[in-house]
């Protein structure tokens, strides 16, 4: 037991002490809120039967025994080596909330991610779970089961002989309410049976809320092509091997990959296990939920919009085996299946499986984990592979498998640039969309297609600028633009939400000709809707896309051609499959580009590549154009020419010569504080202390840093960082564990540390 566990624990009553050598029944308890670390307590005799590893307990904490609740991480009889130990207060669970395979896990989350272990085991179980959320404490009544015996020794009376008879002959046990109706009696009966020991009484928590699994008519299997088959059959040797490979597909936009999953998932579900498949929040619309609900009986959705009570109720059915796949969000990779046989983590270069909060996982490396530790394949799929994973594909350590052809050997669709720096667009448009975008977007709507335009910005403008003193308007709190929404009429921060009226003058000297500029998501909208008048537009961003059903509803409303032009954010730029899109617009493809961070080029890459892979699927055929200052990037020219392997060998030497992903590792340490000057003259001992950990190590590990965040100021507090990078991960966690408890930070100061950022701002 540690030092800081001895001061925690005082002297106890002698009716806690033990002799040394005996053993006792103890629990190792680890707390969500409180000191970090394992904690032992006894378990009494009367908990025995009750405690169970995964389910919380309540105890008593510290020298004053304040109540609190921690997860139950071990049960086993040990010595007690002159420890005094407090006794478990109670069992707060009836079923257990983590299976002991997935309490490994978490025990892995917390070391690999620098995150404290409890705080990971309440963000892997919701708290609709946590909470049973539309369950309620119900008590249920079954037959005693020494019936035969007892019954023959007891005069019943005519309405006691029914209500034993009718229960006797339920499939299981019923409420005093159903039993009363179905014997049709009152409960005056039941209470007299469960005074003689006839029936039983147990106290349930039942499932009140109405839940019903959405169905949908079934679907045969596609034909495969070549690509398709060869896919499906590296698959299939991996599951019939029954060991723990890493497949990589990469496979262009309108391959067919979803099918190979399906397909795949049909043989594990064939010899009795779960799948779990994971696609971005983003691409979580019904269109890819429907295609498995067309292919299995039983199809479990977890995602952010569900309501506590759905999914306390999926998770229910899921750990109980009674759902086939399971499809997710990054959160759905702690899915309690009991059964694993198979996961699959589409679009694995989306930077929505990386969780920004604490703790900060990306869903890809858990899914790894968990795969090699139960042994199962694990099938990554994507058009643009993330940099990291190509490596790993490259160097053997992830089986790669091509598909570059699309379905029925469509062509991908020709992809043009349109130069916004030329004097040409000057002349002719006043607006964000080109003269020659314009006339693509008329020819496609005049022979029956539809038009999605991107534009990574929502708003009306995006910044709001004096042209007498040159001002700009910015958040107090965030020190960052803030960005005109004219259908609300306010300046909104899109980091902390503050708002503002629209300011009719310029708030620092007052000139009222103050000037917006830049164009967001709802500028564009009234832009299409004066050029496209009486054509159908939709937009979708987060500010459209709030309510309970929208996205689906605006999906549904693109899908039968109620609506003709599409727009939005890169919301609609992945898992979308309309063959009538015969026109894809990019408004900017530089939005991106020129940000600092080092994937700057691969986002663009990514975003580009996936909208224009939404259009060409139908015998329409389809075309793209992309709007840029920088048509000559390598990573639009890429793009442009659907060339992954020349994006990817263009842009690995830059990040292997200066020791960036995929060939170091990184931390990103983030310090905050209400006082700047305090916030740099912390993260400047931060960085020194590290480099001192490094120098006597002897490594090769380099600190970078402090400096201002490229965001320098979010919601009211200073941002410094430092960046670590190494060739090996476990020097540079080490070194954070070092200088922790050496390195308290004043009160108002808080730092994190990021393992494997994807968030650079």
């Amino acid at each position: 037991m540690t030092e800081r566990q001895r001061d925690l624990f005082d002297r106890q009553p002698a009716a806690w002490q033990c002799d040394d050598a005996a053993e006792q029944l103890t629990a190792t308890i680890v707390f969500v809120e409180g000191p970090e670390g394992e904690f032992d307590y006894v378990v009494p005799d009367r908990l025995a039967d009750e405690i169970e590893v995964g389910k919380r307990v309540r105890v008593p904490l510290g020298r004053g025994n304040r109540a609190a609740t921690g997860y139950c991480v071990r049960v086993e009889q040990k010595a007690a080596g002159g420890r005094k130990l407090k006794p478990v207060s109670g069992v707060v669970d009836s079923t257990r909330l983590l299976a002991p395979a997935m309490l490994r896990l978490t025990g892995w989350i917390a070391e690999h991610y620098l995150c404290p272990w409890g705080q990971v085991l309440d963000a892997v179980v919701p708290a609709g779970v946590r909470g049973q959320a539309g369950t309620r404490l119900t008590t249920l009544l079954s037959v005693a089961g020494d019936l035969q015996e007892r019954v023959k020794d007891v005069k019943l009376a005519p309405k006691q002989a029914a209500v034993l008879k009718v229960l006797s002959a339920a499939n299981e046990p019923m409420t005093i309410t159903e039993l009363g109706r179905a014997a049709g009696c009152t409960e005056a009966p039941i209470t007299a049976l469960r005074r003689k020991g006839l029936i039983r009484a147990e106290a349930r928590r039942v499932q009140f809320t109405a839940m019903t699994e959405a169905s949908a008519p079934r679907r045969g299997d596609l034909a495969l092509n070549p690509d398709q088959k060869t896919a499906l059959e590296a698959i299939l040797a991996a599951l019939q091997g029954r060991r723990h490979q890493t497949l990589l597909i990469h496979g262009v936009t309108g391959s067919g990959k979803t099918e190979v999953y399906i397909r795949a998932i049909q043989e594990v579900v064939g010899f009795g296990r779960q799948a779990i498949v994971l696609v971005p929040e983003i691409s979580l619309t019904p269109q890819t939920v429907q295609r498995f609900r067309e292919r299995f009986d039983h199809v479990a959705v977890l995602h952010s919009h569900l309501s506590d009570a759905e999914r306390q109720w999926q998770w229910q059915r899921i750990a109980e085996g009674g759902v086939q796949v399971v499809v997710g969000a990054r959160s759905a990779i702690f899915a309690p299946t009991p059964h694993l046989g198979l996961i699959v983590l589409d679009e694995e270069h989306e930077s929505s499986f990386k969780q920004e909060s604490a703790p900060r996982y990306h869903a890809r490396d858990v899914a790894i984990a968990r795969a090699e530790a139960e042994d199962v394949p694990l099938v990554l799929g994507s058009a643009t592979p993330s940099l990291e994973s190509w490596h790993r594909a490259q160097t053997g350590v992830y089986r790669l498998i091509d598909m570059p052809r699309r379905v029925l050997d469509r062509p991908l669709p020709a992809v043009g640039t349109i130069d916004l720096r030329t004097d040409d667009h000057a002349r002719h448009s006043r607006g964000s969309i080109s003269r020659h975008l314009h006339a693509a977007m008329h020819e496609a709507l005049d022979r029956g297609g539809q038009v999605i335009l991107l534009l990574n910005r929502r708003g009306f403008s995006t910044h709001i600028q004096c042209p007498s003193c040159g001002n700009v308007v910015r958040c107090p709190d965030c020190d960052i633009a803030l960005t005109h929404h004219r259908s609300l009429d306010v300046a909104l921060c899109h980091y902390c939400d503050h708002q503002i009226p629209t300011p009719s003058a310029c708030p620092q000297c007052h000139f009222a000709g103050i000037r917006y500029s830049g164009t967001g998501t709802q500028r564009l909208e009234a832009e299409v809707r004066t050029r496209f008048p009486g054509v159908p537009c939709l937009r979708m961003d987060t500010d459209t896309m709030q309510g309970r059903g929208a996205h689906e509803r605006a999906l549904g409303a693109f899908r039968e051609g109620r609506v003709r032009i599409l727009l939005g954010t890169q919301m609609i730029a992945k898992g979308l499959d309309f063959p009538n899109v015969t026109l894809v617009g990019v408004i900017n493809a530089d939005t991106a580009l020129h940000l600092p961070d080092f994937r700057a080029a691969e986002r663009t890459f990514h975003l580009v590549t996936q909208v224009a892979g939404r259009t060409g699927r139908g015998e329409k055929g389809g075309r793209v154009l992309v709007q840029t200052l920088n048509p000559d990037h390598p990573a639009i020219q890429a793009a442009v020419h659907h060339d992954y392997q020349a994006f990817a060998d263009g842009e690995l030497p830059i990040r292997k010569m200066l020791s960036y992903p995929p060939f170091a590792r990184m931390i990103r340490i983030v310090v905050r504080g209400q006082s700047e000057e305090a916030v740099a003259r912390f993260a400047a001992c931060l960085a020194e202390e590290l480099t001192k950990t490094f120098q006597q190590a002897g490594g090769g590990e380099r600190v970078l840093g402090p400096a201002p965040a490229p965001f320098s100021k979010l919601r009211g507090k200073y941002r410094f960082q430092i960046q670590m990078q190494g060739s090996d991960a476990d020097r540079l966690r080490q070194a954070v564990r070092e200088i922790g408890p050496r390195l308290k930070p004043p009160d108002d100061i808080q730092w994190i540390a990021d393992v494997d950022p994807l968030d650079m701002l």
